[in-house]
């Protein structure tokens, strides 16, 4: 009986550690193990949520679970091994039935994982079909029961419709970003705070004699004229052009809307985009940046609209006040751009870095086949799952180009878990066009050295 007890403690921590180290890593090192290719019959071949991250997880976990198991480590390294790719059936297996990835089918999604496994097991240690199948009964019943555990815990249910993935953690941290505290020390020990307030870059900055430098740099914003090539361009979008806008931070550095104004106005736009964090404090109230991107957006003239999306320092009860602001808000949406006859798409995703609701899959749902897609997302973190899309163009900001950079303009931190060669400018990724813009604002202290504020216009060009 306890050798049977120690098979299932086995199986259960191996198949419990792709979700743990998913939950851990909090969206790092998420590359698809398919990644995003279909089968013959043109579905997925097991779908997002089977990572490369994941599978080693349980291999390298399982192969070091030796001891609890009792047998040599390449035993423990071959049923890993044989419970991931049981894994991997079931997922292959639910793609053919139509199945979303993520979603659950009892007994299938606990069946392959285990058997696998125990049919290497009880040859090699070894033990009869009696024993085989109270570990497979046992294994089956505690893991269903702890996935359904799991899942009340970590999801919650979500309203039709309803534009976000909501849980009560990341209610609980948009409130406290809203919200005006009520005792001064909510705001002394907000960490964000203690950064913008300059209790401590400040202090750098200036002991150096370097602050006065690093503010006249961040006041320096220009014009990044950027054109992209594009056969599947329609013919009616040949030389449209679209301002990107992000970072504006309107209440972290006083003016910087009027800067805005001053530089729009030497440009000729159709469209503008705007990436997210339109403010830089991360708490109390979030009328002095809405007041400044009223004013700026009086400004605007762009014949087909503006479009934008959450970034980790907005919060979505500021959403009314955008779209009052003439700021049309795409959460995990989409919206077309037609001229004459023909379509492009603009799809945005929720902030992808700090409440962690992008998705994707969601955002492009209502686009048609082969639609010309430019994807705009706060920071680079979703690039991979957006060129599943089909998307062209993905659009983003965040990591200010590092805002404060070495000499050849490298930043020195991106905050950002995407790699660093999407941190700043022009990059490439499976046939989909990216752009990581410096930003507008400033975040933490308004000072950039070797990373100049910047404002891109992009002109779309359709190849012959």
């Amino acid at each position: 009986m306890f050798e049977t007890l120690r098979l299932v403690l086995f199986l259960l921590i191996v198949n419990a550690l792709p979700p743990l180290i998913a939950l851990l890593s909090k969206g790092r090192f998420s590359q698809p193990l398919d990644y995003g290719k279909t089968w013959l019959d043109g579905k997925r071949i097991f779908g997002r949520n089977k990572t490369i991250r994941g599978i080693l997880a349980g291999i390298i976990g399982g192969t070091l679970l030796f001891p609890l198991l009792g047998q040599p480590i390449s035993i423990a390294f071959t049923a890993a091994l044989l419970a991931m790719l049981g894994d991997l059936s079931s997922s292959f297996i639910k793609r053919r039935m139509a199945l979303p990835s993520g979603s659950e089918v009892a007994f299938l999604d606990q069946l392959f994982e285990s058997l696998f496994p125990t049919i290497y097991l009880a040859s090699v240690i070894p033990f009869g079909f009696f024993k085989a199948a109270a570990i497979l009964l046992l294994f089956v019943t505690v893991a269903y029961l702890s996935s359904r555990i799991w899942s009340i815990l970590t999801v919650a249910d979500i309203p039709e419709d309803y534009p976000r993935t909501v849980s009560s953690a990341v209610r609980y941290k948009e409130w406290k970003s809203c919200h005006t505290p009520y005792a001064r020390y909510h705001v002394w020990f907000n960490l964000t705070n203690i950064l913008s307030d300059q209790i401590l870059l400040t202090f750098f900055f200036k002991a150096t004699g370097l602050y006065g430098l690093g503010e006249k740099n961040a006041r320096s914003l220009r014009i990044e004229e950027k054109i992209y090539f594009f056969e599947s361009l329609p013919e009616e979008f040949n030389g449209f052009r679209i301002a990107f806008l992000t970072d504006l931070h309107l209440d972290g550095m006083e003016g910087i809307a009027d800067l805005i104004k001053q530089q729009l106005d030497t440009v000729d736009f159709d469209l503008l985009l705007i990436g997210g964090d339109i403010r830089m404090k991360t708490y109390g109230s979030i009328q002095p940046a809405i007041t400044e991107l009223q004013s700026l957006m009086e400004a605007v003239d762009a014949p087909y609209g503006t479009f934008g999306v959450l970034g980790n320092h907005d919060c979505l009860e500021m959403l009314p006040e955008m779209e009052d602001a003439r700021v049309i808000m795409l959460v995990n949406d989409s919206a077309p751009i037609t001229k004459g006859d023909s379509t492009i798409w603009i799809a945005g995703v929720d902030d992808p870095h700090y409440y962690n609701l992008a998705a994707p899959d969601k955002a492009v749902e209502n686009i048609p086949d082969n639609g010309f897609i430019i994807f705009l997302s706060h920071s680079p973190e979703p690039y991979i799952q957006a060129s599943f899309t089909g998307a062209r163009l993905f659009l983003c900001g965040h990591t200010h180009g590092g805002q404060i950079c070495l000499k050849e303009g490298k930043p020195i931190i991106t905050n950002s878990r995407a790699p660093r060669f999407t941190a700043s400018g022009p990059w490439h990724y499976q046939g989909m066009h990216g752009y990581t813009s410096r930003g507008v604002g400033t975040s933490s202290i308004p000072v950039r050295f070797n990373c100049p504020a910047e404002i891109v216009v992009i002109t779309l060009d359709k190849s012959t």
